[in-house]
């Protein structure tokens, strides 16, 4: 089942998300605005005091040599609208000076002051300005290295107080227009991606909720391959592999309800009949019940095995042992029973083969085996064991001749009663739980258990585990 949401419902996540984004973003814009504003702030008045020094410097040095020339101040002091003249023609030779404009204000004769060499007023400040005149800028006026006169000017942050107020106001309003864009890109950016992002996490949130309440058929829409639509895959799979797990557990129960079920129906009308009288109390009927009480005590036993095997406690003490040895030792044994069953048996074991394994659970494996073998192998039929190294592992394949299994069937082999339907039902009246006893005892040395088609028209088991460290090693330098 696709989860869908509803369409109004609001993400906590989503909105967090949104405000976060949106006050980082907004907060940045206004850091860069303030930045900015003081950068042109300080630069402004920096190139101000640069262009007015510049421009006095340039005029005290053709005043210099104008006082030569005309051989004093006296000609200023008679004729002071003569003064602005001269700025000009100072500042902007050969050119009038701009029409309006900055430049134009830092060249206006009004903002300079001339005095002579006894520091005498030659050209005052205009009446507005006398206040002012504590904080005039001096350079000395010069000629041939005397000392003839000094001149006076206004510093940038008296002479532009207006101008550089409007200049910044300017830039400061393009700056607040950029800053409005900004915040509003954010304010949509914030808002797509929240509303995406909480969206989908909603939606996880959801089916996760739905999934500890039990329903297992929630799964999420797999869109993209961002991290989201990964994590989506993987919830799909955990809600697929939690629903055959309590699927596989149902049957689990209902299984052992039934292994159960019979020998204790077995019992139960045993031991009425015997109180009835239809059957006599008697050495063969105790026998008979001893019988069924045997096959519930192996079914209990294997079942405490395999639910040791899943709490990882199962017992196995491991030692280094030669596993082509304790193989051998069990076939050999074996050789009259399978005889009785109609199974030639061919092996082929090369020792030694050290791994670190628990002799009584390799046997219990190998009777697995051989009993499953004989089960579900028709007579005559032919049994071949082999063992072989394959770099730091032992391997062992062990196949029987027909019936096989279908391929369907192979990767359940190991599955808890499960039972491939045909030509290998049980027979013998097997608990249906010995091939998970062998994976697990398999598993419980390292190694691995892996079912297959055999060649021989049966089924083929390969079996491998991990090389003991020394007899690597010494398997390598005899190489």
């Amino acid at each position: 089942m696709s989860l869908r949401l509803p369409r109004l419902a609001i993400s906590h996540l989503g909105v967090k998300l949104f405000v976060i984004i949106l006050v980082v973003n907004v907060g940045i814009a206004g850091l860069v605005f303030l930045a900015v504003s003081r950068s042109l702030d300080r630069g402004f008045i920096d190139y101000l005091e640069t262009t007015q020094a510049s421009r006095a410097e340039t005029l005290a040095e053709g005043l210099g040599q104008e006082w030569a020339r005309r051989g004093g101040w006296q000609w200023l002091r008679d004729s002071p609208p003569a003064w602005q003249g001269l700025v000009r023609q100072q500042l902007w030779p050969g050119e009038g000076p701009p029409a309006h404009g900055i430049e134009r204000r830092l060249g206006d004769a009004r903002d300079f002051v001339l005095h002579d060499s006894e520091g005498l007023p030659v050209i005052g400040l205009s009446p507005g300005g006398r206040e002012m005149a504590a904080e005039l800028h001096w350079l000395p006026i010069e000629h041939d290295g005397q000392q003839v006169g000094t001149l006076g000017y206004r510093p940038p942050q008296q002479l532009m107080a207006r101008m550089d107020r409007i200049f910044l106001a300017r830039q400061q309003r393009n700056l607040g227009i950029i800053t409005a864009a900004l915040s509003m890109a954010s304010l949509l950016l914030a808002g797509g991606l929240a509303w995406w992002l909480g969206r989908r996490t909603r939606s996880m949130a959801l089916a996760t909720r739905r999934l500890t309440e039990g329903d297992y058929s929630t799964r999420l829409p797999e869109q993209g391959r961002d991290e989201l639509s990964r994590l989506a895959s993987d919830f799909n799979v955990l809600a697929a592999t939690l629903e055959a797990s309590r699927e596989a557990r149902a049957r689990w129960v209902s299984d052992i309800a039934h292994e159960l079920r019979t020998p204790l129906a077995v019992l139960r009308g045993e031991i009425e009949a015997m109180q009835d009288g239809i059957r006599p109390f008697d050495e063969d009927n105790l026998y008979s019940l001893s019988q069924e009480v045997g096959q519930l005590e192996r079914l209990v036993a294997d079942l405490r095995l395999l639910s040791q095997s899943d709490a990882g406690a199962l017992e196995v003490q491991l030692a280094p042992l030669d596993l082509a040895e304790s193989l051998a030792s069990r076939l050999d044994e074996a050789t009259g029973w399978l005889d009785d069953s109609g199974l030639e048996l061919a092996v082929s074991v090369h020792k030694p083969a050290w791994i670190r394994g628990d002799a009584r659970r390799l046997r219990q494996l190998w009777t697995i085996l051989l009993d499953n073998s004989c089960a579900y192998t028709n007579p005559p039929g032919l049994l071949e064991v082999s063992l072989s190294h394959q770099g730091d592992r032992v391997r062992i394949i062990w196949q029987d001749s027909p019936p096989g299994v279908p391929e369907a069937a192979l990767d359940r082999l190991t599955e808890r009663l499960y039972r491939v339907e045909g030509s290998r039902n049980r027979a013998s009246g097997g608990s249906g739980l010995g091939l998970s006893i062998a994976s697990a005892l398999v598993k419980s040395h390292g190694g691995t258990m892996q079912a297959s088609a055999s060649p021989l028209g049966g089924l083929c088991w390969t079996i491998e585990f991990p090389v003991l460290e020394n007899d690597r090693r010494s398997r390598q330098e005899a190489d």
